[in-house]
């Protein structure tokens, strides 16, 4: 069954109003559990309003959106247990920090969700375990902290939900290139380590090719594909034609595959162009 389920589902800012605008398409996906999934598209084609859909925080103005085979928006009462298994984490989440302590500021979540004392314990140190962060800095207030020390610990606090979908927005927006590994490696441990189903949504076409499996393309509020990484960076002409960008060393070997060399060009990441031609060398011995 899948863990994420849309319908047709349809989306118009300031509907019935002059300035209404069609946000989201009659998207229809399917998206199974223990995924890792990016989400990619350009300014304004609709990835954000896309995912507020997945935890409740914007209701369809048509179609529908299930949630581990619940239909959100049933059963209002039901509406907050279903959101709890789907964490969104907002881009610079790190300004939604306002405890004393980084351990109150990853507590808030679990404390919401009706646990005692000692699972809400168990769950913030677990959580800050997979982000890295120690006992110290959990004592420390997050004001302290450096800023991916900072997006770490709003981070864990979504973590600690245990939710069964954790998305994403622009996770390594504005960190320097260390933070942005740093991040990008957690969250892929987070996914091997749990299981869960963890999408990205990024403007990186590099990083989206590194960590995802299959990818989420929009394209002026529609959906234009959902498919493996592979076979969506294997579409150059057609991402290049709606403003969006493929990974450099995928933009290298479309120029080798044009200038009449037998090569692929579906090769998105470098470790795999390294293997690519090493085998081509082992090929020719």
């Amino acid at each position: 069954m899948s863990v994420i389920k849309t319908e047709n589902l349809t989306y118009i800012y300031g509907a019935g109003t002059p300035f209404e605008k069609t946000a989201v398409d009659n998207i229809s996906l399917e998206i199974e559990p223990g995924q890792m999934i990016g989400v990619i598209g350009h300014t304004g084609s609709g990835k954000s309003t896309l995912i507020q859909h997945f935890n409740g925080l914007l209701k369809p103005t048509s179609g529908n959106v299930y949630i581990d085979g619940e239909r959100l928006w049933d059963d209002k009462a039901k509406l907050r247990d279903i959101r709890f298994k789907v964490g969104l984490v907002f881009q610079y989440p790190e300004y939604q920090l306002f405890e004393e302590t980084c351990y109150k500021d990853i507590a808030f979540g679990p404390k919401n969700m009706g646990l005692s004392d000692s699972e809400t314990d168990i769950r913030i140190h677990e959580a800050a375990q997979m982000v890295g962060i120690s006992e110290e800095i959990l004592q420390k207030s997050p004001f302290e902290l450096s800023g991916g020390q900072k997006r770490r610990v709003a981070i864990a606090g979504v973590m600690a939900m245990k939710p069964k979908v954790l998305i994403l927005d622009e996770p390594a927006s504005g960190l320097d290139p260390k933070g942005r590994e740093q991040i990008l490696t957690l969250l892929k441990d987070y996914h091997t380590n749990t299981g869960s189903t963890v999408m990205i949504v990024s403007h990186s076409m590099e990083d989206v090719a590194r960590y995802a499996d299959r990818i989420i393309v929009m394209n002026k509020a529609k959906l234009f594909c959902y498919e493996e990484t592979e076979k969506v960076f294997s579409k150059v002409d057609e991402l290049m034609s709606m403003g969006l960008s493929v990974p450099q060393i995928t933009k290298v070997f479309t120029a080798l595959k044009e200038k009449g060399i037998d090569i692929q060009k579906d090769v998105y990441t470098t470790p795999f162009a390294v293997k690519y031609f090493l085998s081509l060398l082992e090929g020719k011995r």
